[in-house]
């Protein structure tokens, strides 16, 4: 092992050392389930990776799950949908591309607000226990989508359902309101250094 290896174990050692002796577990932690509005948002990659990771976890655990996708269209078959295909989990594409490439943008906030009213069907129907709103972020965003209107859906919502939303920017209303978010942020990414989209890792 070299010397700052070395250094970096014995020193990392000292600090789980004194983190075990010090944990405590916190008092006044909830049992059982509650449903949670969850935010992946940041400019960061990862917050759909994120948020599809979290479907296979409730999957696994016999949960009820169901994707909404607002900006990828409704034929669209990247590594996401194969896989979901192949687990019989539903989802569905809302949009009609990323926004930077869309020739009628009229047309796009049309479709997020359709889009919408699939979601918040689905979030009332009780069928599920987490549903997913991938991109959800851009139409309250742009004013596709009234936050008033979804406020009022989730407030409403089982109180055991779980609601993900991904996408940057999320509206400060959304982050106040929400239960837990993440901001995933940028340090390197491969796309900068002039590598384009991996299959597999981007789509």
């Amino acid at each position: 092992m070299d010397e700052k290896t070395r250094g970096r174990r014995e020193q990392a050692m000292k600090e789980l050392t004194a983190q075990r002796d010090a944990y405590r577990k916190k008092e006044g932690i909830s049992k059982g389930r509650r449903g949670l509005v969850i935010v992946n948002t940041g400019k960061g990659k990862g917050k759909t990776t994120a948020a599809l990771g979290l479907m296979m976890r409730a999957h696994g655990r016999g949960l009820r799950v169901k994707l909404f996708q607002f900006l990828k269209h409704d034929t669209a078959k990247f590594g996401e949908h194969r896989t979901l295909d192949m687990l019989e989990l539903p989802y569905q594409g809302l949009g009609d591309g990323w926004t930077w490439r869309s020739k009628d943008l009229e047309n796009s906030a049309e479709l997020a607000a359709h889009g919408w009213a699939l979601a918040r069907e689905a979030i009332e129907s009780g069928d599920y226990d987490l549903i997913v709103l991938d991109e959800f972020t851009y139409p309250l965003k742009y004013g596709w989508v009234a936050w008033p209107e979804v406020e009022a859906v989730l407030k409403a919502r089982d109180p055991n359902l779980h609601v993900v939303i991904t996408g940057r920017d999320a509206l400060p209303e959304l982050v106040e309101f929400a239960d837990t978010v993440s901001e995933i942020n940028p340090v390197k990414h491969a796309y900068e250094q002039g590598i384009g989209g991996q299959q597999g890792i981007e789509y």
